[in-house]
């Protein structure tokens, strides 16, 4: 029996996947506990329009991430924070701080979970931190971090 996985089912497939399964295990497993349905012309024709969607829904999310990638490349983020000797920062600067400060200085809401920081900044100066909006786009945000 072929059938529609609504759900992954381990060793079986991905959602959205059409597989060819046993009739008894369709029946007393898959069907019985929601995982799939069974493959007719109606079932196969909603898959398609799903897939359809989810890849517009797609396109649209990757072109959004794109457009603020471009914002993000054009602005500058300045951080003014105490320094000790040589420099060097009373603690370091956080993903948390700089989703911040570009709120406040740029209006632009960004996930503290987006930056991408190796290690936290620790010293004054400009650093290029890596924003990643989409498993596809990746953006360089300017960060300068001043005395205070």
């Amino acid at each position: 029996m072929k059938v529609i996985l609504l759900q992954d089912v381990k060793s079986l497939g991905k959602k959205g996947d059409l597989v060819e399964v046993s009739d008894g295990y369709a029946r007393n497993y898959i069907l019985a506990k929601k995982l799939g349905v069974q493959a007719t012309s109606k079932n196969m024709n909603d898959l398609k329009l799903q897939k359809a969607h989810e890849d517009r829904l797609a396109a649209k999310r990757l072109e959004e991430a794109k457009e603020l990638a471009a914002k993000i490349e054009g602005i500058e983020t300045v951080l003014e924070i105490k320094v000790g000797e040589g420099g060097k920062l009373f603690g370091s600067v956080s993903s948390k701080e700089i989703a911040q400060a570009v709120k406040e200085q740029h209006g632009l809401e960004l996930d503290k979970k987006k930056f991408v920081l190796p290690n936290p900044i620790k010293a004054v100066g400009t650093t290029n931190v890596p924003v990643k909006l989409h498993p596809q786009v990746t953006a360089e945000l300017k960060v300068t971090v001043r005395e205070a």
